[in-house]
């Protein structure tokens, strides 16, 4: 099966039970199902020690992926600056997740409209598409002040567990971006 580089990382090249033997939680129910979640979630970084630090976001889904945003002052985004790897997570019943991956900053001003548009439906949080950021008329306490870079993770490993039925406690490996698939 061959993969074009727009849908590489959308969907996970694998699903393992972490129990070993149920049937996996599908990536496509728990996509919906924090679609349109009003959930906080938490971005964890790499400081330039190497020590985590970690904030609570509000993350929304287009296309399949996290996007969070964040003031470009904030120690968030100085630390995704000079390295990518991130963590984001989210508790949002019967499901907590936890999606290991890196942070890209997100330029194109079609992809900024979708994430803005996801914001307000998700959060009421209306923003505007500004000189490549989003920008509002107020601050964002764990944003930071306006404007707001955009930044999709690009997942390589989630965890899913189950808080309740209908999840079962899954593991899902994604693609590298840049992979090609065999035979291309």
């Amino acid at each position: 099966m061959t993969t074009s580089p727009c849908s590489a990382g959308h969907e996970p090249v694998s699903a393992e039970p972490m129990n070993g033997w149920a049937e996996p939680t599908p990536w496509d129910w728990v996509r919906g199902h924090l679609r349109r979640s009003a959930a906080t979630y938490w971005l964890a970084t790499v400081r330039p020690g190497g020590a985590p630090h970690v904030m609570p976001v509000l993350a929304v889904w287009v296309e399949g992926r996290p996007y969070v945003c964040m003031g470009p002052g904030t120690r968030k985004a100085r630390n995704l600056a000079r390295d990518a790897r991130c963590v984001v997570t989210v508790e949002h019943e019967p499901l907590d997740l936890v999606v290991e991956g890196t942070a890209a900053k997100v330029r194109d001003e079609d992809t900024l409209r979708r994430v803005a548009r996801a914001y307000d439906e998700t959060y009421g949080w209306r923003v505007t598409v500004r000189d490549g950021a989003l920008d509002t008329g107020g601050g964002a306490t764990t944003a930071g002040p306006p404007p707001y870079d955009v930044y999709q993770v690009i997942p390589a490993t989630a965890y899913g567990i189950g808080t309740g039925d209908p999840v079962v406690a899954t593991r899902w490996r994604f693609r590298e971006p840049g992979h090609r698939a065999a035979g291309r």
